[in-house]
């Protein structure tokens, strides 16, 4: 299972950790990809994606 999310696209961010003297080295933030159960086509299937979009989905259905 990569580390991007399906549904926003979202893939792991690089940067630079900074350390007390501010010496740069390079670092990769991940996205955090949890399995969810989500209803597809009347069915439900467990599918791989992001806390960020879960939430987007479920805040989106609470409000019918």
């Amino acid at each position: 299972m990569s580390r991007k999310c399906p549904i926003t696209n979202k893939g792991p961010q690089t940067g630079n950790k900074r350390s007390r003297s501010l010496r740069a080295t390079r670092r990769s933030w991940g996205v955090n990809v949890q399995p969810f159960k989500v209803e597809v086509n009347g069915r439900m299937k467990t599918v791989h994606m992001s806390a960020r979009a879960y939430r987007s989905l479920t805040k989106s259905q609470r409000g019918r």
